[in-house]
């Protein structure tokens, strides 16, 4: 007999490999395939690359397009998209509209009429939304597979109250495969009994039978500045992770508080029991270089967060020692001071990243580790 989650698999190969229908004829597709706003808005962004986004993952949703100001921003912007063969958007690809105003919803429809896909296309302003992360703010989103299947997911809000998508998690990934299941099943997700109202739960779970088919066998909590690219879960787990927001301002100090629990058995990748070895949870940062010597966009993920030589500045956690009680942790950023002007111009990018297993990303870790984070407080280096 076939396992039961053996079908959601295949529903996640056919979604993370293609586009809306793999394998189906071109026009039964409907994707935004890139995306590009008028050359002769130029003047609105810190540079040119920050116009454009191609290769715009199967499972996005949003498109985002970083700004000088929002306020400065014309309420009337063409963004021109590239569609799947004979899809049509609305509204009118090339159009005007106002995002000043919030995200603009376009919906893609594929050739033959017969599928449909909502993007939401927004324009932001280039910083963090705030020094104080509190994880107040999330909402319920649901699986590509699975109407019943609900988890958490972060924003935060700027100094005017506007809503900023920074944050990123792998709960996607594991919503495909797991029918019913509700927010607090998950790895990732928001709890009531936070230091200060709400705060942050991550645990490290069992990926089942199938995690073990594909050397994937535990899922780490996971909460990260950037994006989750659910096209890589099955392909390159390492690269699911798109890390990092521009940022004007360079890091110095990140504080906060913490419980942590780790797990009874911590297992490798083959799930070998490693006797004597006990997991331990991930707290970092990591500030960068996001273009080359050519212009060309740097990005970090999973292969290179800790490696890329276009990394200017680290921060990490040196412990962070088993507790039950709400415990401080402070973690300074060292390396090279940031060049004023290429700050000022957005060349840097800033993540922040919370795991309950260190090892989690390499499969390793003991199932059942819980670590809880709250009120965190970024400083940032005079100007």
């Amino acid at each position: 007999m076939i396992h039961n989650r053996i079908i959601p698999l295949l529903l996640l190969l056919s979604v993370t490999t293609v586009s809306c229908i793999k394998g189906e004829p071109a026009n039964m597709e409907c994707d935004i395939l890139s995306a590009q706003v008028d050359a002769s808005f130029a003047e609105y962004f810190y540079k040119a690359s920050q116009m454009s986004t191609g290769d715009i993952p199967s499972g996005d949703r949003q498109i985002v397009f970083t700004v000088r100001s929002l306020i400065s921003l014309p309420r009337a912007v063409p963004v021109t998209f590239t569609l799947s063969e004979g899809a049509t958007i609305s509204p009118e690809n090339g159009s005007v509209q106002d995002f000043t105003a919030g995200p603009v919803v376009y919906t893609v429809t594929s050739e033959d009429d017969a599928w449909k896909r909502e993007y939401e296309v927004l324009f932001r302003e280039a910083a963090l939304p705030s020094s104080k992360l509190s994880f107040e703010h999330f909402e319920e989103e649901g699986s590509m597979v699975y109407t019943s299947t609900k988890y958490h997911a972060f924003y935060e809000l700027d100094e005017s109250g506007n809503r900023q998508d920074i944050w990123a998690s792998g709960n996607a990934g594991v919503a495909i495969m797991n029918e019913g299941w509700t927010p607090e099943q998950f790895p990732t997700y928001a709890t009531p009994s936070g230091y200060s109202g709400y705060g942050l739960c991550l645990n490290t779970q069992s990926a089942g039978i199938l995690g073990q088919m594909f050397g994937k066998p535990i899922a780490a909590g996971n909460l990260f500045i950037g994006r989750f690219i659910i096209d890589n879960v099955m392909t390159d787990a390492l690269k699911t992770t798109d890390f990092g927001t521009p940022i004007a301002r360079e890091p110095a100090r990140v504080t906060g508080w913490y419980k942590y629990s780790p797990g009874s058995e911590f297992t490798d990748k083959n799930m070998n029991t490693i006797e004597g070895r006990t997991d331990e949870a991930n707290i970092y940062g990591v500030f960068w270089r996001n273009t080359d010597e050519d212009g060309n966009e740097v990005k970090l993920d999973g292969t290179n967060i800790l490696t890329s030589h276009y990394i200017v500045r680290r921060a990490q956690v040196a412990s962070l020692p088993p507790t039950e009680e709400w415990t401080r942790f402070e973690m300074f950023f060292e390396g090279e001071r940031a060049d004023a002007a290429i700050l000022a111009g957005m060349g840097y990018s800033f993540t922040l990243v919370f795991s309950s297993s260190k090892g989690g990303d390499s499969f390793e870790g003991a199932v059942g580790s819980t670590l809880y984070v709250d009120e965190v407080e970024l400083s940032f280096e005079e100007e």
